[in-house]
């Protein structure tokens, strides 16, 4: 599942991402490392060594998503192609649901629930036809159960339960497996 098979990590350039690209190289896996900072990127990527493919983009800039899944996949093809994809990159929020501006709830969404729809979207039919693969999401317990002054992100992090858990039910018999994690508190940057 691992050794030499082509992950994609969003948000890897730091916290739960960075983590996951060392556990994944350490398994054999080649990575594929998305995020916005191309810096923090290349650090990762000198850090877990395998010469990963570093994709830098902003999450919700969804025009540009058919051309980096085209250049993600072109990359695995000799592996086959990107065999799993960790949907991770997010942005949290802390304030009291009266207090909080509309347009935070819109970046939020946009960023934390959208753009991974928006990216799995343009990973599902080429992982399925390439006869299945993985997709991991990155959730948290408050999207579980609704947490104080996280009202923005407790929204977003249940759509991406809601969404991948329909994913699942949807691709399963094409050999895709679908995992949602909710960690709790995580120390990150």
């Amino acid at each position: 599942m691992f050794e030499n098979k082509v992950w994609w990590i969003t948000g890897a350039s730091s916290g739960i991402g960075a983590a996951l690209a060392e556990a994944l190289a350490a398994k054999g896996a080649r990575l594929i490392l998305s995020g916005r900072n191309e810096a923090a990127l290349a650090e990762v990527a000198q850090r877990v060594g395998g010469a990963p493919l570093i994709l830098p983009f902003e999450a919700t800039d969804f025009a540009a998503l058919p051309a980096l899944v085209e250049k993600a996949w072109a990359w695995a093809a000799p592996q086959g192609g990107v065999y799993g994809l960790v949907n991770n990159a997010g942005i949290s929020q802390r304030s009291l649901a009266v207090d909080t501006a509309f347009e935070v709830y819109e970046r939020i969404i946009a960023v934390d629930l959208m753009a991974p729809i928006a990216l799995t979207q343009n990973v599902l039919r080429r992982m399925v036809a390439a006869g299945g693969g993985r997709i991991v999401a990155i959730s948290s317990v408050a999207g579980i159960v609704g947490a104080p002054l996280r009202a923005a992100y407790s929204a977003a992090k249940a759509g991406i339960i809601g969404y991948h858990d329909s994913v699942r039910a949807e691709t399963t018999h094409q050999g895709v497996g679908v995992l949602v994690v909710a960690p709790g508190s995580v120390r990150t940057n």
